[in-house]
């Protein structure tokens, strides 16, 4: 923003009261109130916890269009490194429809392990994970946010029949944590004098659970529908292209459709 002031160039409000006020605000609230200060103790705080910092905030944070900004901002060998690192394979794999869902469902069966436990109750494990979940969330919406990538009508469509299937996937290990009968982590009970109003160790579980089916679900809603907007908007593009083609172009291209690939 500094450098766009500096050339004359101003950055909208709206992004920017988004980046701040929800983005980062919610990042404040989900780290260092309630379900930060309680993470350590109680099951149910680390998963929501987890599952905000992964979903909610990068989601909120990309509302404020931080690669747009950058873009316009930077210039020269800045601009080059960005635009290098955007279209890195990592991030690509990351923004792709097939793969986040395997990211987030391989994030949520940790919570099935002991290793939830052990990251739970240790203070360098949070600290990792408060910095590391929201980088992973950000690097799985930006490419799906980003309009200057070209895609056609058919890759928005298989990317809504995978969300839907993320949609029972991101069910499966919050159902497990709900319906399991024993504590699956292993971790011991906080030790020392706890509130009246804690659970007990499988009620924990078992709204660890509750809490991460409905944020994982909550969290496909506006991908479903920022998927539909795309779709509508590329397919009245690809209308427009056919309707822009003369009587002999379209008879070209029915004639090559109908041959098929050449050997």
């Amino acid at each position: 923003m500094v450098a766009l002031r500096r050339r004359g160039e101003r950055w909208p409000l709206r992004p920017t009261v988004c980046f701040f006020v929800l983005g980062l605000g919610s990042y404040a609230v989900v780290t260092f109130g309630f379900l930060g200060n309680w993470s350590t103790d109680l099951r149910w705080a680390f998963t929501t916890r987890m599952a905000l910092l992964l979903f909610a905030v990068p989601a909120l944070l990309s509302l404020g269009q931080p690669v747009v900004l950058a873009r316009r901002a930077l210039a020269g060998r800045s601009l080059r490194v960005l635009e290098a690192v955007l279209g890195s394979w990592p991030v690509r794999m990351l923004g792709r429809a097939v793969i986040a869902p395997l990211v987030a469902f391989a994030a949520f069966c940790v919570f099935l392990t002991p290793v939830a436990g052990l990251v739970r109750q240790s203070a360098v494990g949070n600290d990792i994970l408060t910095v590391a979940v929201p980088v992973v969330g950000l690097l799985m919406v930006l490419p799906i946010i980003d309009r200057s990538s070209q895609r056609t009508s058919f890759f928005i469509t298989v990317e809504f029949l995978l969300v839907f299937v993320e949609l029972v996937m991101d069910a499966i290990p919050a159902v497990i944590l709900r319906l399991h009968e024993t504590v699956i982590d292993g971790a011991a009970r906080v030790s020392g004098v706890v509130p009246g109003w804690f659970p007990n160790p499988l009620r924990d579980q078992q709204l660890a659970g509750d809490w991460l089916w409905f944020i994982a679900e909550a969290a496909d809603i506006p991908v479903l529908i920022l998927l539909f907007v795309r779709w509508s908007r590329i397919d009245r593009r690809e209308a427009k292209d056919l309707d822009d083609l003369t009587d002999e172009e379209m008879d070209e291209r029915t004639r090559e459709h109908l041959r098929g690939p050449r050997e």
